[in-house]
């Protein structure tokens, strides 16, 4: 879904992009030559109301001077387990919260949203903060937003279109975790999963396998998003699974001197577009 009322300077090339969750705040900025000139990412330690995360945002665009730019293009990316994947064969705009009302509580006073993956006719829907939309909305006019999940999920099936194996992908996020399983290049599951400890992870890993029937001698887990190689999730996942590693962008990036480095397979949902 995109809001569309033009207030912003179209002479200016900076893009914005900010990941929220209840969790953490992430963003990044990038000049006209698609180059990453600032990235920031901070873990609240405790899960906020979407209240208490707005006032983060604001904070965080008052104070910090990589955000003083007038930004020509800005994306906002709601990470959270407020959503579901639909075939869009299936898809129909009449009944958004029906199809959340699977696996999620919806409330009477909810806005619904979807995004569509139009190269893979897969439809995401989902609950979008809106105190945080009309924050947006007033301060910059023109912005769009997604849910991550759909980013991760486009970026992912882009990779493994000519992919013969059959992969788990596992995006970690502070106390919560993704994993989409792609097979033969096809989308067979994607779900987003809390956790608190190793074996949290370990359990959801070894419970989508074992549903889908997938030999943990063959098929392959591949980490992403905010995972250290050294982790505890790591060891605990190489007792068990044969075949681990971790992914990278489709795509190299190019990236600022000024920018602490950082590995290929972190902030892959927040980069994915550049």
């Amino acid at each position: 879904m995109v809001q569309t009322t033009n207030n912003i300077d179209n002479n200016t090339l900076y893009t914005l992009s900010i990941q929220v969750s209840l969790n953490g705040l992430s963003f990044c900025t990038a000049n006209a030559e698609q180059e990453i000139t600032a990235l920031a990412y901070e873990n609240f330690g405790v899960q906020l109301t979407p209240e208490q995360v707005l006032e983060k945002i604001k904070y965080v665009l008052d104070h910090n001077p990589d955000l003083k730019h007038d930004f020509s293009t800005i994306e906002v990316i709601y990470q959270s387990e407020l959503y579901t994947f639909v075939p869009k064969a299936l898809f129909d705009e009449n009944h958004l919260k029906e199809y959340l009302n699977y696996n999620v509580r919806v409330l009477a006073t909810d806005f619904i949203a979807y995004d569509e993956l139009s190269q893979h006719e897969i439809i995401t829907v989902y609950i979008p903060y809106t105190n945080i939309n009309n924050f947006f909305f007033d301060t910059f006019g023109s912005f769009t937003y997604k849910h991550s999940a759909t980013i991760l999920l486009d970026s992912l099936l882009a990779q493994q279109k000519n992919n013969e194996q059959t992969t788990i992908f596992a995006n970690i996020n502070s106390k919560s975790l993704d994993l989409i399983v792609i097979k033969k290049g096809k989308f067979i599951l994607g779900n987003t999963y809390p956790y608190d400890t190793k074996e949290d992870f370990l359990y959801y890993l070894m419970f989508v396998a074992e549903q889908l029937e997938l030999n943990p001698e063959e098929f392959k887990l591949v980490f992403l998003g905010d995972i250290a190689k050294d982790s505890e999730f790591c060891k605990i996942a190489y007792t068990y699974i044969r075949n681990v590693d971790f992914g990278k962008r489709g795509k190299e990036i190019i990236v600022s001197k000024e920018v602490k480095s950082f590995e290929p397979h972190e902030h892959f949902v927040l980069l994915s577009h550049f």
